[in-house]
């Protein structure tokens, strides 16, 4: 027979974890807990029976339910990113995997980067016929003797002394490295996912 303060204790932990599902479908959330239930029940026997020490000790590997219903969320987002391939929504599982460790953090980062340079790349070949004198590639001395770079859309002046390094050819020039970069960046954003998922065995189902 099933003690009841360790069917207790499974029990309000799978509670808590199906609060924090939200916005899963009802049938992944009944999989994913049902999943769980019968994995906290066989790491937690012992002798043929459910203990308090086995459910707690079960209980403690898989962590607080808001860290591990935030795993399944962040690992649904990214099997479905993978199917989309959309930039925003991997830009928005991306946002969520940032705030549950470090290393998405880095890869939002990362992505951030590639992201809004690829972007402002295919901006400034898009508004290069609008702003024929002030977008494009500029170079200007900067202080001593150093030379900066900056890549300029064209709005305002451009600094005193600058040249516009690449002339007209920053329209195939910018639209080609642009959206290279921003295939590139969803490229890494995907395999770093798909690393994520891999390393949680227990989330794959």
């Amino acid at each position: 027979m099933v003690p009841d303060n360790a069917q207790e204790k499974m029990e309000a932990f799978l509670g808590k974890l199906r609060q924090r599902l939200r916005g899963m479908s009802d049938e992944d959330v009944r999989e994913i807990v049902e999943e769980l239930r019968s994995h906290i029940t066989d790491k937690a026997a012992a002798g043929g029976a459910l203990t308090p020490g086995g459910v707690d000790a079960a209980l403690s590997v898989l962590g607080s339910p808001e860290e591990l219903a935030s795993q399944y969320l962040t690992y649904g987002l990214l099997a479905r990113a993978e199917v989309s391939r959309s930039p925003l929504h991997l830009l928005d599982c991306l946002f969520r995997w940032g705030s549950l460790s470090f290393a998405g953090f880095c890869v939002l980062l990362a992505s951030l980067v590639g992201y809004v340079l690829g972007i402002a790349c295919i901006l400034c070949a898009f508004l290069k016929p609008f702003h024929p004198h002030t977008a494009g590639l500029w170079t200007y001395p900067d202080s001593g003797d150093h030379i900066a770079v900056s890549l300029r859309l064209g709005f305002g002046t451009p600094p005193s002394g600058g040249k516009d390094l690449l002339g007209w050819w920053i329209v195939p020039i910018g639209l080609t490295v642009g959206s290279g970069l921003v295939m590139l960046t969803t490229r890494f954003a995907l395999w770093c996912g798909r690393q994520y998922r891999r390393s949680h065995k227990l989330l794959q189902g």
